[in-house]
C-alpha cells in the first residue's frame, strides 16, 4: 500500500483488521476501478497457479458487485474517483481430505429424517485462512481508505469443500463484502460491536450473485458468478475450480 499511517484495530467477531477512512472524501467520490488483485506464487507455493487465479479473480469479482451498489464502476483503463488495490498477504490451504469427508458426513445428514434441520459442523482441522491489505486511492494518488484484513475458516460458519484453494475462495466474498462496506459507508464493518451486520442484498447484487449479467459492464472482466451450479456444488462439497469459469478474460 502507498501508506500505513492512521489504521487502528477494528476487529470482528472472527475477523482481525485495521483500518483508516477518509469519510468525507470517500462518500464525495462517484465512479471507481478496481485494479486486478496481486497474489504471489510466494505467499501459497501449495497453491497452483491456477488456483491462486481463481481466489484473486474471485476477490475481484465480488468487490466489483459489491461496490456497484453505489459506485458507478469502470473499467481499470478509466479514470475513476477512486482506485481500489488489493494484495493477499496469507493464505493457508485447505486439507482436501479433512474437507471431503466434512462435506459428505453434511451431506449424509440431508438423507436422515429429523424435524429439525441438523448443522454438521467441519473437522476441526486443516482449516484455511486468507490476509489482504487493500486501499483506495483517488486521481491524485492520495490514499482514501486503508484496511489490513485476516479472517480463517471455522468449523461452523464454513462450507467445505474438496480443494485446497476453497477456504481461500470463500473467504474472498468476505472480505469484499467488509472493504466494500469501508467505501460505501464510509466506516468500519465491525461499528456495531465487533458484527458486520449483513444488510438487504439489493437487486443488482442478487442477479449478479444469481450469474445473471452485472449491473456495470466493467464487472465482466471477472466472470459472473457460479449461480445455480455454485449453490449445487457448494451443498455436493465440490471444489471451485469445477463451478466458477473464471475471469472472462484471464491473462496467462
Amino acid at each position: 500500500m502507498t501508506s500505513y499511517d492512521a489504521m487502528t484495530p477494528s476487529d470482528g467477531l472472527l475477523t482481525k483488521a485495521r483500518l483508516q477512512v477518509k469519510k468525507e472524501q470517500v462518500l464525495a467520490a462517484k465512479t471507481i476501478k478496481i485494479q486486478p488483485t496481486a497474489f504471489p506464487s510466494t505467499i501459497a507455493p501449495k497453491l497452483s497457479y491456477e488456483q491462486r487465479e481463481l481466489v484473486a479473480n474471485a476477490i475481484n469479482r465480488a468487490l466489483c458487485i459489491n461496490l456497484s451498489d453505489r459506485f458507478k464502476v469502470v473499467t481499470p483503463y478509466e479514470p475513476a474517483d477512486l482506485t481500489v488495490r488489493a494484495t493477499v498477504t496469507q493464505a493457508t490451504e485447505t486439507d482436501e481430505v479433512a474437507a471431503g469427508v466434512s462435506a459428505a458426513a453434511s451431506l449424509g445428514m440431508n438423507f436422515v429424517k429429523v424435524n429439525v434441520p441438523v448443522p454438521v459442523p467441519r473437522v476441526p482441522i486443516g482449516l484455511g485462512s486468507l490476509s489482504l491489505e487493500s486501499e483506495a486511492i483517488d486521481s491524485q494518488g492520495y490514499q482514501q481508505a486503508s484496511m489490513l484484513w485476516a479472517r480463517g475458516a471455522t468449523a461452523f460458519f464454513s462450507s467445505p469443500k474438496a480443494s485446497k484453494a476453497s477456504d481461500a475462495y470463500d473467504l474472498a466474498d468476505k472480505f469484499a463484502d467488509d472493504f466494500a462496506h469501508l467505501l460505501i459507508k464510509g466506516e468500519s464493518p465491525f461499528d456495531n460491536g465487533g458484527i458486520s451486520l449483513p444488510s438487504l442484498p439489493s437487486w443488482q447484487k442478487i442477479n449478479s450473485t444469481m450469474g445473471l449479467a452485472p449491473k456495470y459492464a466493467a464487472c465482466e472482466n471477472y466472470g459472473r458468478a457460479p449461480g445455480i451450479a455454485g449453490a449445487v456444488g457448494e451443498q455436493l462439497g465440490l471444489p471451485p475450480e469445477w463451478t466458477d469459469n473464471g475471469a472472462k478474460q484471464a491473462s496467462r
